[in-house]
C-alpha cells in the first residue's frame, strides 16, 4: 500500500473538517495578499508564484527532417476549408465534475487551488507514451489534453488549454508531438468550454494569470507537472505541506464513488468479463507458442482498446510457476496444458476508471488434485472477505477475515509450525510468507485509488456505501520453499473481486466471471469448445 500522508492540524478548518481532523483555529498571521499581475521577473524577485512559460513546449521537427523552405510554409498557408463551427454537446460529466470543483474549494476558502494534467512523457528519444491525465485533474475537469491547468478560485473557475493549430502557422505541419497533421485535431479551447461547461482560455494567457498569485494562498497538486511545480513556490517555503493537504483532500473525497463514476466502473468490468472469456478461448492456441502468455496479453490488450482507453495497469499473464510472482507482467513464458493460469486484467474505460479483477484456472479445464487443494483455501478466503465487507466495518475487515481462514488452512497442513493459539498465530503472522499482499484497496481512475489518503480515513477507516474495493486473497508457493510439500511448490492461486459497498451490504460487480471450482471447470471446456 502507498505511504499515506498526513495532515497536519493547523489545515483550513473546513479542510480539517472534511477529512475529520478536529478544528482548530485558523491563523493567517504573516500570510500575504494577493498581488496584482506583474511582469515574471518582477513577481519571480517579489518572492510570489513564478508564472511558466507556456511556449517551452518539447515537440517539433525531428533531425531527420527535411527543412521547410519558405514556399512551402506559403503554399501550406492557403487553401483550406474554414472550420466547422459546430461546437459539441455539454457533456453528462459536466455536472458532476462541477460538483466536485465546489467540495473542493469548500475546503479551502478564499484559497487558489492550482491542478495540472501533466506533460506528455517521453518513452524514448522522440516518441512519447500515450498521455493519460493526471487522475485528480480528470475528476475535476473531463479534460484529457496534456499540459492543461486547472486554477480554482471562488470567483471562478478556469481551465487553461491549449488551443487548435492555426493554418497560418506551420506547427500545424511541421510539429510532430502536437501539430494537427501528425497527430490528429485537438478538441481546443471554446468546444472544450462547451463540452465541459467550464470557462476555458488559451494555455498563453496561464503566466499571467500565475503571476498574479499569492503563494500563501495558493497550492498546487506538486509532482504533476514541472513547470507548474516551479512556477508555484512553495509557502512556507521550502516545505510543501500545504500542497499536501490538497491532495490528501483530493484522495479522500474521491474515496466514495458519485452514480456516474459508479456507472463507468460498471463498464470497465462489463468489458474485463468479455477479455478474460477471450482469453480462455485462445488458451489452446497460446498453448502452440513459445511465449503464449503474450499471445493472451495481446488478445486482452485488444478487448481493452476496442471497448475503452487501454489497459488499467500492466496485465499479469502468469502460467505455472509465474503465478508465484505477484506482478508478474514479463509475459513471456509458454502456456501448458496441465498447469495453472493466473490472470490479473482490468480494462480501463474510455472516462479512465479501471477494472481489476484476477482469475486462476486450470489452462485446459481440469484441476489437479493439489491445485484444487489450494484454489479451494483461497476461494473460502475470498468467501470470508466478501461477507466481512459491510458499511460501517473496519477495511482491514475484509483482510482479517480471509487471512483467518489461509492461517488456519496453512496450520492445518503443519505449513509452517505455528501456534495452535489464533491470536498468538496471528501476530506471528508467518502465513504472510506465503501470501504477502494485503486483501483489498480502493479502486477508480487509479488501479490503487486514492494512495494519499491518511491511514484513518483509509486503512484504519470505515467502509461507506459507495466505496469500491478489491477482494483479492493469494496464496503462493514458490518453487524453491522447502517449507512446503514438494506437490504444492511452483502453484499460485489469486481470486480477485471488484465490490462496491452499498447501505445494505456489498455487490461484486466481477460477478459475472465464475469462482467456484467446479463452475470454472465448466467455463473454461465451454469456452474452449
Amino acid at each position: 500500500m502507498s505511504q499515506q500522508t498526513q495532515v497536519p492540524g493547523d489545515a483550513p478548518p473546513q479542510a480539517q473538517e472534511a477529512v475529520g481532523l478536529p478544528l482548530a483555529p485558523e491563523d493567517t498571521a504573516g500570510e500575504s495578499e494577493r498581488v496584482a499581475a506583474v511582469p515574471p521577473d518582477a513577481v519571480a524577485q517579489a518572492g510570489a508564484v513564478a508564472p511558466p512559460d507556456a511556449a517551452a513546449q518539447p515537440g517539433g521537427s525531428a533531425s531527420h527532417d527535411a527543412p521547410v523552405p519558405p514556399s512551402l510554409t506559403a503554399l501550406m498557408a492557403v487553401g483550406w476549408a474554414a472550420p466547422e463551427g459546430r461546437l459539441p454537446d455539454r457533456e453528462a460529466l459536466a455536472g458532476w465534475t462541477a460538483l466536485r470543483r465546489r467540495r473542493l474549494l469548500d475546503c479551502f476558502p478564499g484559497e487558489t487551488l492550482v491542478v495540472p494534467a501533466g506533460p506528455m512523457k517521453v518513452r524514448a528519444n522522440d516518441t512519447d507514451y500515450p498521455f493519460r491525465p493526471s487522475s485528480d485533474f480528470f475528476w475535476l475537469t473531463g479534460c484529457t489534453e496534456p499540459d492543461s491547468v486547472l486554477v480554482l478560485e471562488e470567483r471562478g473557475s478556469v481551465l487553461y488549454l491549449a488551443d487548435r493549430s492555426d493554418r497560418s502557422s506551420p506547427a500545424f505541419f511541421t510539429d510532430r508531438r502536437y501539430g494537427e497533421l501528425w497527430v490528429g485535431a485537438r478538441r481546443g479551447v471554446s468546444e472544450t468550454a462547451a463540452a465541459l461547461d467550464l470557462d476555458c482560455r488559451p494555455l498563453e494567457e496561464l503566466p499571467r494569470a500565475m503571476g498574479g498569485l499569492s503563494p500563501a494562498r495558493t497550492r498546487l497538486t506538486r509532482g504533476v507537472d514541472p513547470r507548474a511545480d516551479a512556477a508555484v513556490l512553495p509557502w512556507p517555503a521550502p516545505d510543501s505541506a500545504r500542497d499536501r493537504e490538497l491532495g490528501t483532500l483530493l484522495a479522500e473525497l474521491r474515496l466514495v464513488k458519485d452514480d456516474f463514476e459508479l456507472a463507468r466502473l460498471r463498464e470497465a468490468v462489463a468489458a474485463t468479463v468479455r477479455g478474460f472469456e477471450e482469453c480462455v478461448a485462445e488458451m489452446p492456441r497460446a498453448a502452440r507458442l513459445e511465449r503464449g502468455e503474450r499471445w493472451l496479453e495481446g488478445t486482452f490488450g485488444r478487448r481493452a482498446r476496442l471497448e475503452g482507453n487501454d489497459v488499467g495497469y500492466g496485465s499479469i499473464i502468469a502460467c505455472g510457476s509465474h503465478a508465484t510472482t505477484l506482478h508478474w507482467v514479463r509475459n513471456d513464458g509458454p502456456v501448458r496444458a496441465g498447469e495453472l493460469a493466473l490472470l490479473d486484467m482490468g480494462v480501463e474505460s474510455d472516462a479512465l476508471y479501471t477494472a481489476d479483477v484476477t482469475r486462476t484456472l486450470p489452462i485446459d479445464g481440469r484441476w489437479r488434485d493439489a491445485q484444487r487443494k489450494v484454489y479451494d483455501v483461497v476461494h473460502r478466503a475470498q468467501q470470508a472477505g466478501l461477507a466481512a465487507t459491510q458499511p460501517g466495518a473496519d477495511f482491514l475487515a475484509p483482510h482479517r477475515a480471509a487471512m483467518a481462514v489461509i492461517a488456519d488452512a496453512l496450520s492445518d497442513w503443519g505449513i509452517p509450525a505455528t501456534p495452535t493459539d489464533r491470536a498468538a498465530r496471528d501476530e506471528a503472522g508467518v502465513h504472510r510468507r506465503y501470501t504477502l499482499h494485503s486483501t483489498s484497496h480502493m479502486l477508480g481512475l487509479d488501479v490503487h485509488d486514492c494512495a494519499q489518503a491518511r491511514d484513518q480515513s483509509y486503512r484504519d477507516g470505515q467502509l461507506a456505501a459507495g466505496m469500491v474495493l478489491t477482494i483479492e486473497p493469494g496464496l503462493y508457493f514458490q518453487v524453491d520453499d522447502l517449507t512446503v510439500p514438494e506437490e504444492l511448490r511452483g502453484i499460485g492461486v489469486r481470486i480477485e473481486d471488484d465490490v462496491l459497498v452499498t447501505h445494505g451490504g456489498s455487490e461484486n460487480l466481477s460477478e459475472a466471471l465464475p469462482r467456484d471450482a467446479e463452475d470454472l471447470e465448466r467455463w473454461v471446456q465451454q469456452l474452449q469448445g
